[in-house]
């Protein structure tokens, strides 16, 4: 399969002044798909505009044709699978089929206590997540469902028509531990990693190779034990969290080299951040769009 080149656009524009801009640009630079953030706040960011993910992918559906849709990543931190269920479905509609749900455990961040709960535990995050994807998926693929969990209930809940894409959207599952592998086994249609967050500080590029490199053999593994073939599941690195951080988007050579090096792994698609001023992800706008257009034809 050859590599796929995506973006993640960061919702802090409003639409009217640059948000809608920006999604219909991803779409003429050819991108193969648009992410969003699902953050009620985030990082360095939580002070200035930060917009919902689902209504902004609901208008970028209306003002493009051809590009994919994300979020990378939804997590249970602020979301209920019925509800959730509900949007989503109403959003793959509105986008034709456009829509892949990128999911993930969450973390002790701003969400994970904004609806004034305590932080959950590792243990809990992960029991958490594992109940709510296989409820998700239950949810978007059944015309009525009900379940008891520990943690989540559905009666009777109704989705039809359900998804345009069938037998639902695609889940992009993002786990590097064994319970999260095992869901995205199951579960996903695709896989997504942002490498080893303890490489990050003080780790070289090619540590974090070799971590990537461990990490999709346990994703094999945990296929293999699931009676599925690894190869079937596409594999999403997001990039800017690897000790390689923002050096990829230099230069269209330093984007084909590190792509070169992560196709080889076995990767199928890159992400990369659109640049935002005065932030970690202040990268040249020429280059980017450079990196959008010509990356991909020379890695050969």
């Amino acid at each position: 399969m050859s590599l796929r080149l995506s973006t993640v656009i960061l919702p802090v524009d409003r639409w009217h002044e640059g948000g809608r801009r920006k999604w219909r640009h991803a779409e003429d630079l050819g991108f193969h798909t648009a992410y969003t953030y699902d953050h009620l706040s985030w990082r360095t960011f939580r002070d200035g505009p930060w917009f919902g993910a689902l209504p902004t992918l609901t208008a970028a559906a209306a003002v493009t044709e051809r590009l994919r849709l994300g979020t990378l990543v939804t997590s249970p931190n602020f979301r209920h699978p019925v509800t959730l269920a509900k949007d989503l479905m109403s959003l793959d509609d509105v986008s034709g089929g456009r829509v892949t749900l990128g999911i993930g455990a969450g973390g002790n961040g701003f969400d994970a206590t904004a609806l004034g709960q305590e932080p959950w535990t590792p243990k809990e995050r992960a029991d958490r997540f594992g109940e709510f994807v296989g409820l998700l998926d239950r949810l978007l693929t059944e015309d009525a469902v009900t379940e008891r969990g520990t943690f989540y209930a559905a009666d009777e809940v109704r989705n039809i028509p359900g998804c345009v894409q069938r037998p639902r959207l695609p889940f992009a599952v993002a786990a590097t531990g064994p319970r999260g592998l095992r869901l995205a086994a199951r579960h996903g249609q695709a896989w997504v990693t942002t490498g080893d967050p303890k490489l990050y500080e003080e780790g070289t590029p090619e540590q974090s190779v070799a971590a990537l490199r461990g990490q999709i053999d346990k994703l094999g593994k945990a296929c293999a034990e699931a009676g599925r073939d690894v190869a079937d599941l596409d594999k999403i690195l997001l990039t800017g969290f690897t000790p390689d951080r923002n050096g990829p988007l230099e230069s269209v050579a330093a984007f084909v080299d590190f792509a070169g090096r992560h196709r080889d792994l076995g990767f199928t698609e890159i992400v990369i951040h659109w640049p935002v001023a005065d932030s970690a992800f202040a990268t040249d706008q020429a280059v980017f769009e450079r990196i959008a257009t010509e990356a991909l034809a020379q890695l050969g």
